[in-house]
């Protein structure tokens, strides 16, 4: 059986399951030296469960955000716009902010309305289409899709935890998979068997080659300041995001991995600050690892498959919402701002009277960096990599 059909059957525990750390993946592509890709480096952080954009980046400045959230408004953070200010687990960002090196996408969707499930709308985000409900006419993921796009590019994916590609790589493009807390330690005589088992396979003799080399390539407990399986609570965070970092500063373009935990029904202002402090981990020590010449050409896009409702539920917590935010960060972006067009609060300007009208579509400003970046043409974007898109203006992401 399909393990996420299983998974979508299992209804009693769907956000949870859809959200759980189990689903967590690491995700490279790196060029052969063919591919056209120059030196910008694109992180891409899916953040499963449906974060909150409306705590992640406030309207504190609107009087009705505190009349909708009387209990999540309570604590202030840093001011950001006059208007926006920042969720007080994100203090951290600051320096970037100020430096133009983070910004917001607020009132952003991807075109998945209404039926709010964890599973349609990531399916939604990874495949990067404009269908409402997936219905398995694409299957391959936009991040695959681009990979194809461009010739001369190889790309490896690894898994922090779990054995199945994650949607957002999944199609033709060659992937390879890594497990972090998996260590294959061989003998000389056992690689020797091994060699002499496969031979004649040439399949499994590419993959176990494969294997055996990136395990002899990559010894995260001898990394420059890498974490211990056993640092603490942001281990796990640190792990993934060193070998990311590792593999950029070398001849990787492309990485992208899954932050979970972010579907907060209820505690919200407890719930969310873990997954806040491992993304602001992400950010922090992605520029720490990656040193400022990398950091400079490198744009991190963190995005979601939906939001959350504006106003808070009775037990302290959101419900699944619709127009949501992104975060962007790296020394490649041009920011400081919060971008996209606001809607609003007032009740009539809510989608359905009770979430954030989504003003942008999520893949929009995916595909603009991509044509930034990379210099993919827009026809492309819109036709192959982001079926059915229409990119609007060009929002001058890159600095």
């Amino acid at each position: 059986m399909d393990r996420r059909l299983f998974l979508k059957a299992l209804t009693g525990t769907a956000c949870s399951v859809a959200a759980h750390p189990m689903m967590t993946t690491v995700t490279l592509a790196a060029s052969d030296g063919s591919a056209p890709l120059g030196d910008h480096r694109l992180v891409v952080v899916i953040l499963r469960g449906a974060m909150d954009g409306l705590d992640l980046v406030r309207p504190s400045g609107d009087p009705l955000f505190a009349r909708y959230r009387p209990t999540l408004s309570a604590t202030e953070g840093p001011e950001l716009t006059g208007y926006f200010s920042l969720n007080p687990t994100l203090q951290g960002l600051v320096p970037l902010w100020q430096a133009g090196q983070l910004g917001f996408v607020q009132a952003t969707s991807t075109p998945y309305r209404d039926q709010r499930s964890h599973f349609d709308g990531q399916d939604i985000l990874e495949a990067g289409t404009g269908l409402d409900v997936p219905d398995g006419s694409v299957r391959d993921g936009w991040l695959n899709r681009m990979l194809q796009a461009v010739p001369g590019l190889r790309a490896q994916t690894a898994f922090a935890i779990g054995t199945e590609a994650a949607p957002l790589l999944q199609g033709p493009a060659p992937v390879s998979n890594w497990q972090p807390d998996l260590r294959l330690d061989l003998s000389a005589q056992s690689r020797l068997l091994l060699d002499h088992i496969y031979h004649d396979d040439a399949l499994f003799r590419e993959a176990a080659t494969e294997a055996v080399s990136l395990t002899e390539s990559i010894d995260l407990s001898q990394m420059d300041g890498a974490a211990s399986p056993r640092g603490g609570p942001l281990a796990d965070t640190d792990r993934l995001t060193d070998f990311a970092a590792d593999r950029l500063r070398q001849d990787t373009r492309i990485a992208a991995f899954s932050l979970n935990g972010w579907d907060t029904h209820r505690n919200q202002q407890g719930a969310i600050t873990p997954p806040l402090r491992r993304l602001e981990r992400v950010v922090l020590r992605l520029q720490d690892r990656l040193g400022p010449q990398i950091w400079d050409k490198t744009l991190l896009l963190a995005m979601t498959e939906f939001g959350r409702t504006v106003a808070e539920n009775g037990s302290k917590g959101t419900d699944h919402g619709t127009g949501g935010a992104m975060l962007m960060a790296g020394g490649a972006l041009n920011g400081g701002r919060v971008m996209g067009q606001w809607p609003g609060l007032d009740e009539a300007a809510l989608y359905e009277r009770r979430d954030l009208m989504p003003t942008s579509d999520v893949r929009a400003w995916a595909a603009w960096a991509m044509r930034g970046m990379y210099g993919f043409d827009r026809s492309l974007l819109e036709s192959s990599i982001f079926p059915g898109l229409t990119m609007g203006d060009d929002p001058g992401l890159l600095a």
